[in-house]
């Protein structure tokens, strides 16, 4: 009883003193809210961004085509930490109180299932879609399976403040035969269902997505026609909030096309050659894997995709940041091989780590300031600090020269650093010395002069293309391409392209993207007209790159012009007349690209939905409708791109097929194409810049 009322007196406190509930995992603290109207740069100097949600949004509630509020809820903290903020929930006590929630300053975003009304889009910003859902009319028996029209002089019956009173209007201004009631914003979908089956009223809307759980085994209510096939839901931010609405897209598309990729599995050669894709582990850095103006780049990489091509295989790349999360991926099935300038040590093995034959043979060498000496013996180390990432075979080679050369030499590991961050530090002269493979010691020498190599140790360490004790096949052909390739011309050439020649490893460096440096010369346009549509910019310019090679003057054999190459026709439909300007040819592209996405029915994952409004853009809205109608003559999911309209796509060039086209024929495998390299090149450039895991295919 004590225990009871303590928790009650608490409760009660709580509620007294304005504090709102927060936290994740079943755990509740106080929270002292406070009034915040600024932007991104404003939330981190409290270092917490305030999540608005409905009090009592609990997981037992209905969810919206399969995605339960627990789920928005989990993404949202998830992006709060993707900023490196804190996250705080605050309720409102029904959906009409979070806009002036977050127009008051108590929250920055709405998190819930909240649709993207025009009403509330001119007091709001709003996401991009984390869903889209319909909306139907929901009628008595007797009503089932009549038009709009048919249903005779019929009162719809909606809450105000919702998006349902939006489409009611709508409704009422095109059918004569139709009036409004607007009642009380409290009323819950479940309510306007019951009371439309009571016969209290004769007609409301609910989600459609929702209303076929909430209709199961009932025969006193019926659902009917579809009014509204778009409702779109979305975050909310004040409008002012556009740092803060840009990291939002950005997480949302990268988060849904990361979601779209291929499960993890175990597989070995045959089961390789059966999917068509070798899934290759890799790091971002100048030696193995980078994005250069565009196009995907890398001694490894062009190592991997040479033995790939042979076989018949395109590549996914699996990107990420530290040699025990390359082998995690690998041991979850995450991938099928490390292709990372990986060095292959005892220690390594020890721990379980397979290796192929070594592709190139190395030695350590010791780097320090360009006004150093180099020295002879290492026994110079004695008390002096060599920094080093823990992880790297590095730390392997000052252990023993600590245990079997005695040499006190002091170790400063730092987790998570790459050769390339510790090398710039010693040349700012943050540390003094560090270690460096010779291969990636030639390349940073050929392009700065401010480092030095001081000494060589004698001992080779053999790079090596990492695999799993079990894939004993596909070990067997990729030991067959190195001793093929190694030291040959292909060979060769690749190598002195990445290591030896300067004015190509200087180029390489200038433009390779990398957090801090711009992608193209147009990064601040593309934003802004990103923010417009609620797509990440980084999408956008992956497509500039593929369409012009951010070349405002470019111009196609048909007649397209601009950074995204649109018909000089097309731009004049969407009010643009100059597409050389970077301006009018980025807007025209968007305007266009936005048109085409909204082609496409409400239901498509966002992903997917952009996958094909890609393929829209380069082949047509047309070819694209062929391609998903074939698609599900043939059993293939026709809303679904990657492994089931691509295909069907690609049955459209020939005669069999596109006779039987709507729109006839289509090389299928430019738009197949088209959109794989822009997915690529998009997922790149978030692992680039972000410096977070990522897949490319």
């Amino acid at each position: 009883m004590r225990l009871a009322s303590w928790l009650l007196l608490l409760l009660t406190a709580l509620l007294a003193s304005g504090c709102d509930s927060s936290g994740s995992g079943g755990f509740f603290t106080t929270f002292q809210n406070y009034q915040e109207i600024g932007d991104l740069p404003a939330l981190r100097e409290h270092g917490i961004v305030r999540l608005l949600a409905p009090r009592f949004d609990e997981e037992s509630g209905l969810t919206r085509n399969g995605i339960p509020t627990t789920e928005y809820q989990r993404l949202a903290e998830q992006f709060a930490g993707s900023l490196g903020l804190e996250a705080r929930w605050v309720y409102a006590s029904d959906y009409a109180q979070l806009q002036d929630l977050l127009l008051d300053g108590k929250g920055d975003i709405i998190v819930t299932n909240y649709s993207m009304t025009d009403a509330r889009r001119d007091k709001m910003g709003f996401s991009a879609p984390v869903n889209t859902i319909e909306e139907r009319l929901v009628v008595a028996p007797s009503l089932a399976g009549k038009s709009l029209s048919e249903m005779g002089a019929l009162t719809l019956s909606v809450p105000a403040g919702t998006a349902y009173l939006e489409t009611a209007r709508k409704l009422v201004r095109r059918h004569d035969n139709l009036t409004l009631e607007v009642l009380h914003d409290s009323i819950s979908d479940e309510e306007l269902v019951e009371a439309v089956a009571s016969g209290e009223l004769a007609a409301t809307i609910v989600d459609g997505n929702m209303l076929d759980a909430m209709l199961m085994n009932r025969d006193d209510v019926a659902a009917g026609p579809v009014v509204n096939r778009k409702r779109r839901i979305a975050w909310a931010v004040r409008p002012d909030s556009k740092e803060l609405l840009e990291q939002i897209n950005q997480f949302i598309i990268r988060e849904q096309v990361h979601a779209s990729q291929p499960k993890a599995a175990l597989r070995d050669w045959k089961a390789i050659k059966q999917s068509g894709v070798l899934r290759v582990i890799t790091s971002n850095n100048p030696a193995s894997y980078f994005i250069w103006r565009g196009e995907l780049m890398g001694f490894d990489y062009d190592l991997i995709k040479d033995f790939a091509k042979q076989q018949g295989l395109r590549l996914s790349m699996v990107v990420r940041d530290s040699p025990s999360a390359m082998f995690a991926a690998l041991s979850a099935g995450d991938g099928d091989v490390i292709a990372a300038s990986m060095t292959d040590t005892p220690e390594r093995r020890k721990r379980g780590w397979n290796f192929t034959d070594r592709y190139l043979e190395i030695n350590e060498q010791l780097i320090g300031s360009a006004d150093k000496e180099p020295i002879t013996d290492p026994a110079w180390l004695a008390g002096r600090a060599v920094v080093v990432n823990p992880e790297t075979a590095y730390m392997d080679t000052l252990n023993e020269l600590q245990d079997n050369d005695d040499i006190d030499v002091d170790i400063e590991p730092r987790e998570g650093a790459s050769t390339e961050s510790l090398i710039d530090a010693v040349a700012d002269g943050e540390f003094e010395l560090t270690l460096a493979d010779s291969h990636l010691a030639a390349m940073e020498s050929t392009y700065r002069d401010d480092i030095k190599v001081l000494y060589t140790f004698p001992q080779t360490k053999n790079i090596a293309w990492g695999l799993r004790a079990d894939q004993t096949e596909l070990k067997k052909r990729l030991n067959a391409y190195i001793h093929r390739q190694y030291r040959g011309l292909f060979y060769n050439v690749t190598y002195n392209r990445y290591f030896k020649e300067k004015k190509t490893i200087a180029a390489h460096e200038s433009y390779r993207v990398a957090p801090g440096k711009a992608i193209s010369p147009f990064d601040d346009m593309v934003k802004r007209e990103a923010l417009k549509y609620g797509l990440d910019w980084r999408l956008v310019t992956a497509q500039m790159y593929q369409e012009s090679r951010f070349n405002p003057n470019a111009h196609s054999f048909a007649g397209a012009q601009g950074l995204l190459q649109v018909m000089p026709r097309t731009a004049r439909e969407f009010g643009y007349s100059n597409l050389k300007k970077p301006e009018q040819g980025i807007a025209a592209g968007l305007a266009y690209f936005n048109w085409l996405e909204e082609r496409f029915p409400p239901r498509i994952d966002l992903a997917d939905k952009l996958y094909f409004t890609l393929a829209a853009y380069n082949a047509g809205h047309g070819h694209v409708e062929d391609a998903r109608r074939l698609a599900q003559k043939l059993g293939k999911d026709p809303d679904r791109w990657f492994g089931e309209v691509e295909q069907a796509m690609l049955l459209l060039s020939k005669p069999q097929y596109a006779r039987q086209a709507r729109y006839g024929y289509v090389r299928g495998s430019e738009p197949v194409q088209y959109v794989r390299k822009i997915k690529n090149r998009y997922l790149a450039y978030v692992s680039a810049l972000d410096g977070a895991p990522g897949i490319t295919e």
